[in-house]
């Protein structure tokens, strides 16, 4: 018996243990395609029952500037109205969009597959990972309808739009880490799940969407410090410099933001690692 049943458990790992760390990551890698194939698979299967199919993947955050848009170009004056209005809000709306995703997909990534992670042996890490590659996919096409939106409002086209690309490779390291984090602690306190819209309604605001936040906190030095330091708002600031003629942003936000995206998916990666025993016995 023992010589059939060795072959048998040949390359499975136990359900509920915690490899070394070294190992994880070297199974993580092992693996990647696994990550990729559930991504693709799950986008699909997302959006086909959908009679608009993967349109819908521009048509929601088209629709979200549309709306805010119209709602705050008749509120918004003065300093906290930002120039060039209508394509400094697209821009904040596309590129919030990215995190948003990756942030409220993140926190139910282990939840949302609990009979896949307590029937298999893997990297749960795998998990959150598909969900950013997922995000990314969806991103690519609302980039290039972002190009259109712009040419169209006659913004002028530049070479340093191709840098939207490697900013937002950079907001996806970071929105990794903040969904490993995320992730774990939805499995033991899923309530974390309800906070998630909130959370990204505070972000939302935070980050100067559809206002000049420079302008609307003048006069609140220490809010306007709080908001420049928000990651969310240097990576939509640093999406505006790359893609709009019109806007600068602080030199703050070319160091934070990859500094936020290392030490988030540092963090994250080894947070998530340390509670890998518990996933597998997740309800």
């Amino acid at each position: 018996m023992g010589a059939i049943a060795a072959p048998l458990t040949t390359g499975l790992s136990q359900v509920g243990k915690r490899p070394r760390f070294g190992d994880y990551l070297a199974d993580t890698w092992q693996l990647r395609m696994f990550a990729l194939r559930l991504a693709g698979s799950r986008l699909i299967g997302g959006l086909l029952p959908n009679r608009l199919g993967v349109l819908w993947i521009v048509l929601k955050p088209l629709a979200l500037a549309i709306v805010y848009g119209t709602i705050f170009n008749f509120i918004l004056a003065g300093a906290a109205r930002p120039a060039n209005f209508v394509p400094y809000l697209i821009v904040g709306v596309f590129v919030f969009e990215f995190f948003t995703g990756c942030f409220g997909s993140g926190s139910k990534s282990i939840t949302s597959n609990a009979k896949l992670v307590q029937s298999f042996g893997f990297p749960r890490i795998l998990l959150p990972i598909s969900v950013i590659a997922e995000q990314a996919m969806r991103i690519v096409p609302v980039m290039l309808l972002l190009g259109v939106l712009l040419l169209i409002l006659g913004e002028p086209i530049a070479w340093s739009w191709l840098l939207i690309f490697p900013i937002l490779m950079v907001m996806g390291v970071f929105n990794l880490g903040v969904a490993l984090i995320v992730a774990r602690i939805s499995v033991r306190t899923r309530d974390i799940q309800q906070l998630v819209p909130i959370i990204n309604r505070v972000l939302f605001y935070g980050s100067g969407i559809f206002f000049n936040i420079d302008g609307a906190l003048a006069g609140f030095p220490t809010l306007l410090t709080i908001a420049h330091l928000l990651p969310t708002y240097e990576f939509i600031a640093l999406a505006r410099d790359v893609m709009l003629d019109s806007y600068a942003a602080p030199l703050i936000a070319w160091i934070a933001a990859p500094l936020w995206a290392l030490a988030t998916v540092i963090g994250g990666t080894i947070f998530f690692w340390q509670g890998e025993p518990r996933y597998g016995l997740s309800d």
